[in-house]
């Protein structure tokens, strides 16, 4: 069997500190897992002009995965940083789904009262390639008191239909719940097609129950009735906005994994944690690996390992729930390393049933 190739861009802040923690634990996993490591982000750019090489994209497109830590730092504008990386490779690659999965592990407390695990367990699928973050606009009069500034959301059928699509046959496979994210009441042109699309892909889903929902709306659901939510699809902003919501309520942000999905495979899919780079510990030892960690397991599992993907999950269950080896931001005192030690060890001990 041929090894599969991940490159690997850390980035910037705790990214170096978590991203070495996942190979870690990946290399448990499957040892014959090719790593590539490509110095990316903003110490490039402060040192070259430029967050990525000329030919990232083609040098990129030769790898099965792409496992990246965060990018961001307070020296480089973030729409430098975002524009000069992360969402040419999310666009080039058909990356158009990102998947969050928000899950209050065992041992970990929710900041809502009396709610545990079994209440909340919901995954986000947001369109990833366009609506808010198409990047259609400009400015004019820059400087003078009449400047103005233009920036175009762009909502195509395509792009919502495959969206929608994916949400729910991920919805067939779990509670057969799905909530649809809109805000057709304000606008007029872009949400009323999503909702229309929707509503379309769901005749093809007749076993799914779908709900469409305004994002004000959600967010409220989100804190009070969270275990009413199973899958959820949203635009590329309101799927932004409402996960990292959801990273609050499973304890952390520290938590929170993802995947920029090109479900085809046609392209290489990226995988990373959505804390960012976090400039006030990084370089400390402090940061929590278990979202980089997360995001290794959905990674092994697009790659096509399931079993692996649960060892992983499982282990971060398990670390969890003993609570001794946690880092600051869950209540204990451990550091990355250590974190990142517990989990292999974890992860060697786990077995599933095949």
């Amino acid at each position: 069997m041929v090894a599969k190739r991940v490159a690997v861009i850390a980035g910037d802040g705790v990214g170096k500190e978590v991203i070495p923690e996942g190979i870690r634990v990946l290399s448990a996993i499957d040892p014959t897992l090719d790593f590539s490591e490509l110095d990316w982000g903003s110490d490039r750019y402060e040192r070259t002009g430029a967050m990525m090489p000329p030919d990232a994209l083609a040098t990129l497109a030769e790898f099965d995965a792409i496992y990246l830590g965060a990018i961001g730092w307070p020296t480089v504008p973030d729409h430098v940083s975002l524009w000069g990386c992360l969402l040419p490779i999310r666009k080039t690659f058909e990356q158009y789904v990102n998947l969050r999965p928000i899950r209050l592990p065992p041992g970990i407390p929710s900041p809502l009262a009396g709610r545990g695990p079994h209440d909340i367990d919901m995954i986000f699928v947001r369109e990833n390639t366009e609506g808010e973050y198409s990047g259609t606009g400009g400015r004019v009069h820059v400087g003078h008191p009449q400047e103005v500034a233009v920036e175009v959301p762009v909502f195509t059928r395509m792009a919502i239909e495959r969206a929608a699509r994916y949400a729910f046959g991920l919805a067939e496979r779990r509670r057969r719940r799905l909530v649809s994210v809109t805000k057709s009441n304000a606008s007029r042109y872009a949400y009323v097609l999503w909702d229309e699309v929707v509503e379309e892909v769901a005749r093809d889903f007749s076993g799914v129950e779908m709900q469409r929902v305004h994002v004000d709306a959600m967010a409220a659901r989100m804190v009070l009735r969270p275990d009413s939510i199973d899958v959820v699809v949203a635009s590329n902003l309101f799927g932004d906005i409402l996960t990292d919501l959801g990273g609050a309520l499973q304890g952390s942000l520290g938590l929170c994994a993802s995947a920029n999905l090109n479900p085809e495979r046609r392209h290489p899919s990226m995988f990373e944690p959505v804390h960012g780079s976090a400039p006030d510990i990084a370089g400390q030892g402090k940061a929590n690996p278990l979202g980089a960690i997360w995001s290794a397991a959905l990674m092994v599992r697009h790659l096509g390992d399931e079993q692996g993907a649960q060892r992983i999950e499982q282990a971060i269950d398990r670390i969890c729930e003993e609570g001794s080896v946690l880092t600051a931001d869950l209540g204990g005192a451990a550091s990355t390393r250590e974190v990142g030690d517990r989990m292999v060890e974890l992860v060697r001990q786990t077995t599933v049933p095949r």
